[in-house]
């Protein structure tokens, strides 16, 4: 099927500050062409898009879907700690309905807010690998690991994901939780274990101080030197937080090619602290955006971390300039692509890449007027902006309205399932 999106303004994130108007041919999942005036010849769909803004869909480089389900509740615990305390039981008792379900609503949640794929840190992948397949949303999946190497393999021997796995919108890769719950032979196994299938790897690292200081007793050395002598950055990694990163720390991941996704909300919230990303960008290690979990945030929207990556940047440096409305827009697209692994696929907008695309609607009071289509995107706009969205070609929101999801079953299921879990707790 061919798709040509026509008289946009369109911004591809391949060059600092660039945007055109143009037209953008999609063939089957690819983008197959981008330019002026093109050729209406021998298209199934053409969709005049006049005032609107055509970007890469975002790329959520870090969350929890499933974690829906626990929104705005435990907000009251005064540290990550106390609040893993309150929520792993909660996690212990979740089954594939409630995963499925509540994969199902946080995916209604990125589509309304332009997220057009998600790197999910979670459990029973195999029900959010569903989820993503009936949705349309481009899936980076890791099984979370606990615990010490048995745990691990037990965790491994479950063959489920198999079966989802499509080769195309979805992605198997693996998440040790972090240094504070697992052993250093689960390192040592998941890294081995990548390895052989040629797998990617993620881990929290270093999101408290509290955590670093541990390390350092427990194993002389900081957070990312132990995991390096645990062979875990020899293969493709990548890691999330990394607030209380050193320079040291910073320029060894940078060495062995180790990206960092950036979760303002969630740092801010459970009071763990501010990344100084700005800094880290400027000693050359690629960072991406994420929003965490919505138990953490409390939601999915990579507009509003958008907004706040920008605000706390500059509230923490005193310096405007050091992180930069495109900067924080690269963050969420292409550098999140490329933290995993992925920017051969998705993060810009260009010919041969899949056809991952969102489109805004700037002719909205917010919005107005457009002066600084970059400020705008990241100060200004909201999700109700966000008119369409196109994940492999194919449109799963047009002008707001949900395609691939019926969002009132969803929110019904999500609370049935929610209502159960809660009374257990």
């Amino acid at each position: 099927m061919k798709t040509l999106l026509k008289n946009l303004t369109i911004i591809p994130m391949t060059e600092d500050g660039l945007s055109f108007t143009g037209d953008i041919l999609i063939e089957g999942r690819d983008i197959a062409a981008i330019g002026p005036d093109l050729s209406s010849d021998a298209v199934d769909v053409v969709k005049d898009c006049a005032g609107r803004i055509a970007m890469p869909g975002f790329v959520n480089g870090h969350t929890h879907l499933s974690m829906t389900l626990m929104r705005n509740y435990k907000d009251t615990c005064s540290n990550l700690q106390e609040w893993l305390g309150q929520i792993f039981p909660i996690e212990d008792r979740m089954d594939d309905d409630d995963i499925y379900w509540g994969s199902m609503l946080g995916l209604s949640e990125l589509i309304r807010s332009g997220c057009t794929s998600f790197a999910d840190m979670y459990f029973h992948q195999w029900m959010t690998a569903r989820a993503c397949k009936e949705a349309g949303v481009r899936g980076f999946l890791s099984l979370t690991l606990f615990g010490d190497e048995e745990e691990t393999k037990d965790r491994l021997s479950v063959r489920r994901m198999d079966e989802e796995l499509d080769g195309d919108l979805l992605r198997r890769d693996l998440a040790v939780h972090a240094i504070y719950t697992c052993s250093d032979g689960t390192y040592r196994y998941t890294a081995d274990w990548a390895r052989e299938h040629g797998a990617i790897v993620n881990t929290h690292l270093s999101e408290t101080r509290k955590e670093m200081d541990d390390c350092l007793k427990d194993n002389g050395c900081l957070p990312a030197f132990h995991l390096d002598r645990l062979g875990f950055f020899d293969v493709p990694c990548y890691i999330a937080h990394g607030v209380w990163l050193q320079d040291d720390e910073v320029a060894l991941l940078r060495d062995k090619g180790v990206a960092l996704v950036h979760n303002p909300s969630s740092n801010c919230k459970l009071a763990s602290g501010i990344a100084p990303v700005s800094r880290f960008r400027k000693a050359g290690l690629t960072v991406g955006l994420g929003t965490d979990g919505a138990s953490s945030n409390n939601n999915l929207s990579m507009v509003k971390e958008m907004r706040l990556a920008a605000m706390i940047s500059t509230v923490s440096t005193l310096d405007v300039s050091a992180l930069r409305p495109y900067d924080v827009m690269k963050m969420a697209t292409i550098d999140s692509a490329k933290a995993l692994h992925a920017d051969d696929l998705v993060g810009s907008l260009e010919v041969g890449k899949r056809a991952d695309i969102t489109i805004i609607d700037p002719r909205k009071a917010n919005m107005t007027p457009l002066n600084d289509i970059f400020s705008a995107i990241v100060f200004s706009m909201d999700e109700e902006n966000i008119d369409s969205v196109y994940v492999n070609g194919r449109c799963l929101m047009e002008e707001r309205r949900l395609l691939t999801i019926d969002e009132a079953e969803v929110r019904r299921q999500a609370l049935k399932r929610w209502d159960r879990l809660r009374k257990e707790d």
